[in-house]
């Protein structure tokens, strides 16, 4: 009975070591870089919040993850990836009291991942891998 449950057991740990390698292997992974260069103070309580995006389409809906930087430079990684082509946006929180479960309020900068603003740039990630892509943003885009 002993060496049948030790066997059992053996297995269902096989079993979870292949399942996680191959979770691991299929996982995409976006770094964002962000570059804030203007003139409001970012510190814990006025964040700039790095929104991925499942469609170009930035206005319909949530986005379907967000991370903050509480720095003007920094890195935000989305481990996670579900679908590409992807998106990513930034904005800072000049009031000091927005979470990013709602849009931005009036005055946020904003920036996005664009080769030719003003439109997103789609970010296409394979199975297993990382992309880097940087955001550098000011003061020149705001909410009204």
């Amino acid at each position: 009975m002993s060496r049948r449950l030790s066997s059992a057991l053996g297995f269902f740990v096989l079993l979870a070591v292949c399942v996680a390698a191959q979770t691991g292997s299929d996982r995409r992974t976006i770094q964002v870089e962000i570059n804030y260069t203007g003139s409001g103070t970012v510190n814990a309580s006025h964040k700039i919040y790095v929104a991925l995006w499942d469609s170009s389409d930035m206005s319909g809906g949530p986005p379907v993850a967000v991370e903050s930087l509480d720095s003007k430079k920094g890195t935000v990684t989305f481990s996670n990836v579900q679908r590409v082509p992807a998106y990513v946006s930034a904005a800072y929180d000049p009031t000091g009291s927005w979470n990013a479960q709602s849009p931005p309020p009036s005055g946020s900068s904003l920036g996005m991942y664009s080769k030719t603003p003003p439109n997103p740039e789609p970010i296409d990630v394979v199975p297993g891998k990382t992309v880097m892509v940087s955001i550098t943003f000011d003061d020149s885009a705001k909410v009204p």
